[in-house]
């Protein structure tokens, strides 16, 4: 009896831990942007622009905070970036967050815009293995001119 439960042990638990062990044959495509919010609105605004040159970073851990994974990525000209993942990190709480601005003017992350929540499994039933991050932004040291009439016609606008 013992030895039928370690032969089925062994059937079902040998392929889930070499193909848990295996890098992804697609690999999942993290993509994202990265903004300087010149208006410092906390939000994207048709005054914004993207950053090219912005250096992000993505990290897993695990449920005790135990960093398991990392990868680094830099925005292109249009101020996005895309990062190969190659391992499913499904029990995992993975983040993409800022680490550097090449703008001297704009280096100053925006609290609570600094870092988003992406999801790196396939085991949830998303079919795609492209993956999307919410925008994260740099605030400008100074508030552009015309920000105070932009915000004054998005206020008006909710009225």
């Amino acid at each position: 009896m013992a030895k039928s439960g370690l032969i089925l042990a062994l059937c079902v638990l040998l392929p889930a831990l070499i193909s848990a062990s295996r890098p992804m044959s697609r690999p999942y495509v993290l993509q994202g942007r990265v903004y300087c919010d010149t208006c410092r609105a906390g939000f994207e605004t048709s005054a914004t622009t993207y950053i090219p040159g912005a250096k992000v970073r993505v990290e897993c851990k695990d449920r005790t905070q135990k960093l398991l994974y990392t990868a680094d990525g830099i925005t292109d000209a249009t101020g996005t970036y895309y990062i190969n993942v190659n391992e499913d990190h499904g029990d995992e709480t993975c983040d993409v967050a800022l680490v550097s601005s090449p703008l001297g003017d704009c280096k100053t992350a925006d609290p609570g815009r600094d870092r988003a929540r992406v999801v790196l499994t396939s085991y949830n039933g998303i079919v795609s293995d492209s993956r999307f991050a919410n925008a994260m932004g740099f605030m400008k040291d100074q508030v552009m001119s015309g920000c105070t009439t932009l915000l004054q016609s998005l206020m008006e606008e909710e009225d």
